[in-house]
């Protein structure tokens, strides 16, 4: 029985659709991690801004985050889990690389799928945390000054959930595509 309704990834043709959406999905979700881990905004408000690292009045005012904070397993955690996110992203990518030039015809990306899975899981499990958490962490005495709880979510918070649905469509695309000639 042919699987002929599958897409299929050309290795002979440079301009190929299916490999420049491959290595595109690919980067971006490489590049979004990084940005959404250390930019500080996943919380913001009129005069802080706060990631998973510190919090900060302005671009030079900042306070790390530490054991002290009440919240700081949960912070911990996610901490862990973007990194790892981040560096299940990057090796992704590399694998994907070495298979478009180990893989036989008609064989599936499924290492590079099952590794971008990883990283999708990885970091919908941190912003998960984050969402669930944050009310409770913003309630902590570091926050009080800043009036976090009038706070929002910021544009790194939300790029997160952006990265976490690229890098989930990037997996799945990789588990379905074949190599071709």
């Amino acid at each position: 029985m042919s699987n002929t309704f599958l897409p299929t990834v050309p290795t002979t043709h440079p301009g190929s659709p299916f490999r420049e959406k491959g290595v595109v999905d690919a980067l971006t979700s490489s590049q979004s991690y990084p940005k959404s881990l250390w930019d500080p905004a996943w919380w913001v408000g009129k005069d802080f801004s706060t990631d998973v690292w510190k919090i900060c009045t302005n671009i030079t005012n900042c306070t790390v985050i530490n054991e002290n904070l009440a919240e700081y397993q949960s912070i911990q955690a996610v901490q862990a889990t973007m990194i790892l996110s981040t560096i299940f992203c990057c090796v992704a990518f590399l694998v994907f690389i070495l298979q478009l030039f180990r893989l036989k015809q008609g064989e599936r990306f499924v290492i590079t799928s099952i590794i971008q899975l990883l990283s999708c899981l990885c970091v919908m499990i941190a912003a998960s945390i984050y969402t669930d958490r944050h009310e409770d962490l913003h309630k902590a005495d570091e926050y009080l000054q800043f009036n976090a709880a009038s706070g929002e979510y910021g544009y790194s918070f939300i790029l997160a959930w952006i990265a976490f649905a690229f890098t989930l469509i990037s997996g799945v695309m990789y588990l379905i595509l074949r190599k071709r000639k």
